[in-house]
């Protein structure tokens, strides 16, 4: 017997699985059950005990790890993962094969472009001060340019946007916008090199 609750106004895509003891659908603070439509589409895997709000749009072959929490109005693309214990706040938009790796964590008004990738432990984040004054109208979500690459526990401060293919290297602090396809490294964060110069091995299209 599954455990798991799916609310109302939820529409799972043919074939998707919904593991053990996950919810999906719950109602966010304000909203009535089954007031906010939700959906996730063909193929998807939400494995258990993973927690997904109402309000959520989410695309094809979607996959959570398990314990992941989701939470409302947020926009996922195609083939997007997101790895086990990591959090999704409101109001983010997630574009198709996006990568997000163990206990990320991503504040609301993010925007993580396709085929972008997050190390375990990365933490973007979007208030600049905390608990000030007002804070909450001045919230800055970091943007994750398509292709870009942030290596593991990583923090980015509010508002940064990441260039397009750019490279974070694993445990900086990026205090400042990245350039399209530079590698930058360190706390705080510096370009070292850019993408072109980085010893990948080049594989010809079949």
């Amino acid at each position: 017997m599954n455990t798991s609750i799916v609310y109302a106004n939820v529409v799972l895509g043919e074939g998707t699985v919904v593991e053990d003891f996950c919810i999906v659908g719950a109602a966010p603070r304000g909203a009535k059950e089954g007031e906010l439509p939700t959906t996730i589409g063909d193929g998807s895997v939400i494995r258990s005990h993973t927690v997904i709000y109402a309000g959520n749009k989410i695309g094809r072959n979607f996959q959570t790890g398990n314990k992941v929490n989701i939470r409302e109005t947020n926009t996922i693309g195609d083939n997007v993962s997101v790895g086990t214990l990591s959090v999704i706040e409101h109001h983010v938009s997630i574009a198709d094969n996006v990568r997000i790796h163990t206990q990320v964590f991503v504040p609301e008004y993010s925007i993580l472009e396709e085929g972008c990738w997050l190390g375990p432990n990365v933490v973007l984040t979007n208030a600049k001060y905390p608990l000030s004054p007002g804070v909450k109208d001045s919230l800055a979500g970091v943007v994750i340019r398509k292709g870009a690459k942030i290596g593991a526990n990583s923090t980015l401060l509010p508002g940064v946007v990441i260039g397009e293919n750019a490279l974070v290297g694993a445990g900086s602090v990026v205090v400042r916008d990245v350039p399209p396809g530079a590698v930058v490294v360190g706390n705080p964060a510096r370009v070292i090199s850019q993408i072109a110069d980085l010893p990948y091995s080049k594989v010809e299209a079949r």
